[in-house]
């Protein structure tokens, strides 16, 4: 699948402000507000738009600790890493995880309201789990950047 340059026009517009009407949209990319609502379902269809969210303040939402979290796991075959990367991901504080080469098995982008929620994090995720050799966490204490484009402009 290839995307023409009214494809790339209409997802780089949605990735800095999904919210627009479709009216928006239209006049922002050059083209009829039809053409554009049946290029948007298309490319709905072909999954390069996977969802539409909305991105929220942790603070004001009251989950302001940001982890990364590094695992190494004892013994790396298939079914392990597979049951580690299911546990991790059907926990709530993990907002993004990675199986990862050289050296890590895993990185872990973790999101909770304190230290007693990162200790509920730990115990149920990585103490829980006889195969996970090594954890090293980096609490973050100010983020600098955060985006969440794909395409370059």
């Amino acid at each position: 699948m290839e995307l023409d340059s009214l494809d790339l026009r209409i997802l780089r517009e949605l990735e800095s402000r999904a919210d627009q009407t479709n009216l928006e949209l239209a006049r922002r990319v050059h083209v009829s507000p039809a053409t554009c609502l049946r290029r948007v379902k298309q490319l709905h269809d072909l999954g390069v738009i996977t969802s539409i969210v909305a991105l929220l303040d942790a603070e004001k939402i009251g989950v302001p600790l940001h982890a990364i979290v590094e695992v190494t796991l004892d013994h790396q075959a298939i079914e392990l890493l597979d049951r580690f990367e299911e546990g991790a991901i059907s926990d709530v504080a993990v907002r993004e995880c990675y199986r990862v080469s050289a050296g890590l098995d895993f990185v872990l982008i973790i999101q909770v309201a304190n230290m007693d929620q990162y200790h509920e994090f730990a115990h149920r995720l990585l103490s829980g789990d006889s195969n996970v050799r090594n954890v090293r966490v980096l609490f973050s204490t100010r983020r600098a950047k955060f985006d969440t484009r794909s395409l370059p402009d």
